[in-house]
């Protein structure tokens, strides 16, 4: 790993303001609107609308951040596979001399830097809402806000990479979103649903995610019972696979 390579990445990123502006719009508004309408609805019917805070809204919170989380991941992911080909950049890129790996590898801090600092924050916003706004109700402890925290992180950075490496595969941004977007949100889900699958349910990316979700956000038990170990492995291979795609399509790419 090449800390000026991923530091060039990260600026580029940095530069594209309005991806910028609505990885943050994404992820840090919607939780801002979600707070203020309940702290509204509460204050101006306190016997039909309990605290806008506390674990019970803490939970919604986090699903709904999860899945704008995915999309952002997926935009900069995409973004970041195909910036090169999209500025005519890459062939100068190679003709210096630098390492096609390492010019793909470059990418993963980059675009992690710039995802998880508005997820952070948007973050920030529902832990600290949840438990200020709490009053009656329970609020979460620094132990569950330490484990969502740490899930949501993890959810961003497997579905960024996978969105680097499908992107940097097919060559096209519009292409990969379009995919992806209907791959995680769309198909996923349904898979997950139907139960005749069976075990190959296990291999999916939401599968494994739901197993190692914290105590505290799920919603009964697990759609798809799994051991955590073999969710580890689901997770690392969501991971690594989509990278060695994109790497060798980025090696094997004529300049």
């Amino acid at each position: 790993m090449n800390p000026r390579l991923a530091n060039a990445e990260f600026l580029k990123l940095r530069k594209r303001r309005g991806l910028v502006a609505a990885v943050s719009a994404v992820t840090i508004l919607p939780m801002v609107v979600a707070y203020v309408v309940l702290l509204v609805l509460h204050a101006n019917d306190p016997g039909k609308h309990g605290p806008a805070g506390g674990l019970e809204n803490f939970m919604p919170s986090i699903d709904i951040l999860t899945t704008l989380t995915i999309l952002a991941a997926v935009l900069i992911g995409a973004t970041l596979g195909t910036g090169d080909l999209t500025a005519g950049v890459f062939r100068e890129l190679v003709v210096t001399g630098r390492s096609r790996l390492s010019l793909f590898t470059a990418r993963i801090p980059a675009g992690l830097a710039v995802l998880l600092a508005p997820v952070a924050v948007a973050f920030g916003i529902t832990a600290a809402a949840s438990r200020a706004f709490a009053g009656s109700l329970e609020a979460p402890s620094s132990t569950v806000l330490a484990q969502s925290g740490a899930w949501l992180a993890l959810m961003a950075g497997v579905s960024m990479v996978i969105a680097l490496g499908v992107s940097s595969l097919f060559s096209s941004r519009g292409t990969s979103i379009g995919i992806l977007l209907g791959w995680q949100l769309g198909v996923m889900p349904v898979l997950l649903a139907i139960g005749s699958l069976g075990s190959f349910r296990e291999g999916l990316f939401y599968a494994a995610a739901d197993r190692l979700q914290p105590a505290a956000l799920a919603d009964g038990p697990t759609q798809v019972p799994m051991a955590v170990a073999t969710a580890v492995v689901v997770l690392v291979a969501w991971t690594v696979i989509p990278l060695a795609f994109g790497a060798w399509r980025t090696q094997t790419r004529d300049a």
